[in-house]
């Protein structure tokens, strides 16, 4: 079992910054891909960025040049560091982690006002 904790969302007007930060529990299952994702009110859950173990990364369309994702892996932490927000970025975001299984934090809210 990895139990994942988030923090860092939050209220930032158009254009601002925000830094999420997911720290996963200690396992005795290897931690793989760490991962963000978001879903705004009525619309499907959807990827933002994923890095894997050795560091390599993918981003959403939407979201690429503006946020950047990164791990430690000492600290089984995963960080998403969101620049030049947009109202259309409002949404809960949630961590994902793949170990034995896939693991899903409680979500933390990014509003971003116009």
């Amino acid at each position: 079992q990895v139990q994942l904790v988030e923090s860092g969302g939050g209220l930032v007007q158009a254009g601002g910054s925000l830094r999420l930060s997911c720290v996963a529990s200690r396992s005795r299952f290897s931690i793989n891909t760490m991962g963000w994702y978001r879903q705004a009110p009525g619309k499907q859950r959807e990827l933002v960025a994923t890095i894997t173990s050795g560091g390599s990364t993918n981003y959403a369309d939407s979201v690429k040049g503006r946020f950047t994702i990164s791990r430690d892996n000492a600290k089984n932490t995963v960080y998403l560091q969101m620049n030049s927000l947009k109202p259309e970025d409002t949404a809960v975001y949630y961590c994902n982690v793949r170990a034995n299984y896939a693991y899903w934090g409680q979500g933390t809210q990014v509003t971003v006002s116009s």
